[in-house]
């Protein structure tokens, strides 16, 4: 099948392991190694989005404590996103030349650090810094993951093992907002994060014993003339850069939803307690089976059809999170995940196959645009939310779904055009 057929393009200067043949010793679901890979990158994904994302449910106290308004709390969470999007290109390039297991490990043992020493922050600022740091080491974990899953598990068990490291994010996302809610309704804030440092902490040593060594890595060139020319050939793959800004626009509307969301149920008619608005996380359960499902959806309906799917589920979350009804604002954060958890899964996973070469730097890029959108939604969501109160927020949200959908069309063109032109080219 051509390049034109797949959507991959040949990224030239890049070296990485060659995909194995029919007869390969890759993973796959019920061999060997299969389970403790996916329990440990499970956890691995639980451990980054629980640190990731624990100040997101505690924004309204930080507000508090140090008499800030939600758009500048939201840096606590933005400066995270934001250094993890700008570190992940070179920490993809390390796990290259070092391994993606290696750089996984210090990635985790540098955040699980900081993790601790963040409930000791004096001042917004140096809290915003500390959690900056922190983002930079997760940066090791996204990319490598994907990376390390492209090498090491076939091909056509791929995207359900993307989906199950994407399903312990939003389980990690979840627990770490559910425990930061009860714990500083008891105890404060500084607490809360106290806690998923912890947790953190034991993730990570449970990740590093249960990971199986890598079998299929070949170590990479840290020269910056090989890196740049691999991130030039996925930066010129038209589909590539179509899953970049679907995955940084589905972001923006996930990052906006839950940095806000705090704000909105504490105020009126709903005025609900810390634990409760912590608990509403729970949802994200509803992310975990939407993500580890993800293979399913591509199969029945195409990459471009599930994507659609995606995209109507997150838009019918917003408009219906506007009544004010808390059963109502529950269904619309219950859709919101769902669709956004499927579209992640869907889009990282496609990455993932279309880079033949590179697969580090792919994801990286795919991650890098990811958190940016992020690092937006936070911003840009809770800005919204102080100017013209949740309809803000939800309307940076939709704008953000018509994106994706608008993207997903030229996809789709892009294809008939590309499936017009191989007859010709064949006479």
């Amino acid at each position: 099948m051509s390049p034109a057929s797949t959507g991959a393009s040949a990224i030239p200067g890049a070296v990485t392991s060659v995909p194995a043949p029919d007869s390969d010793t890759r993973m796959a679901p019920g061999g060997p190694g299969y389970r403790r890979m996916s329990l440990a990158l499970f956890l691995a994904g639980v451990a980054t989005f629980a640190l990731l994302y624990s100040t997101q449910a505690l924004l309204p106290l930080i507000s508090g404590e140090f008499g800030v308004a939600a758009s500048e709390a939201s840096w606590t969470v933005a400066a995270a996103t934001g250094g993890l999007a700008l570190f992940v290109l070179p920490m993809s390039a390390l796990s290259e030349r070092f391994g993606r297991r290696t750089i996984m490990t210090a990635s985790l043992a540098v955040a699980v650090t900081v993790g601790v020493l963040v409930p000791f922050a004096p001042s917004l600022g140096t809290l915003v810094v500390l959690r900056a740091v922190q983002g930079a080491a997760l940066a090791g974990l996204p990319a490598s993951a994907q990376a390390y899953l492209a090498e090491e598990v076939r091909p056509r068990a791929l995207v359900t093992a993307i989906g199950l490291f994407v399903a312990g994010n939003s389980v990690g996302g979840m627990s770490g907002r559910v425990i930061t809610g009860w714990v500083a309704q008891e105890w404060g804030w500084r607490v809360s994060v106290g806690v998923i440092g912890l947790i953190a902490v034991l993730c990570a040593v449970a990740f590093r014993l249960l990971l199986p060594a890598p079998r299929h890595f070949t170590a990479g060139s840290l020269r910056p003339r090989v890196l740049l020319g691999t991130v030039r050939g996925h930066l010129s793959d038209p589909l590539l850069r179509r899953l970049y800004a679907i995955g940084a626009l589905f972001m923006t509307v996930f990052g906006g939803v839950y940095t806000v969301i705090g704000y909105r149920l504490t105020e009126a008619p709903f005025s609900l307690p810390q634990g409760i608005i912590g608990s509403i996380f729970l949802v994200y359960l509803v992310g975990t089976v939407s993500a580890s499902t993800a293979g399913r959806l591509v199969g029945r309906f195409g990459r471009r059809g599930a994507l659609y799917l995606a995209g109507g589920t997150t838009a019918a979350g917003l408009l219906l999170s506007l009544v004010p009804s808390i059963p109502l604002v529950l269904l619309g954060l219950v859709l919101i995940t769902a669709g956004f958890f499927a579209g992640h899964a869907v889009a990282s996973s496609a990455v993932s196959k279309t880079a033949t070469r590179g697969r580090a730097q792919a994801s990286a890029l795919y991650q890098s645009a990811y958190y940016v959108g992020s690092s937006v939604g936070s911003t840009v969501g809770a800005t919204a939310f102080h100017a013209s109160g949740w309809a803000g927020t939800v309307t940076v949200g939709v704008l953000a779904v018509l994106g994706v959908v608008a993207i997903t069309v030229l996809g789709s063109h892009a294809a008939r055009t590309a499936a017009r032109r191989e007859p010709v080219a064949a006479h």
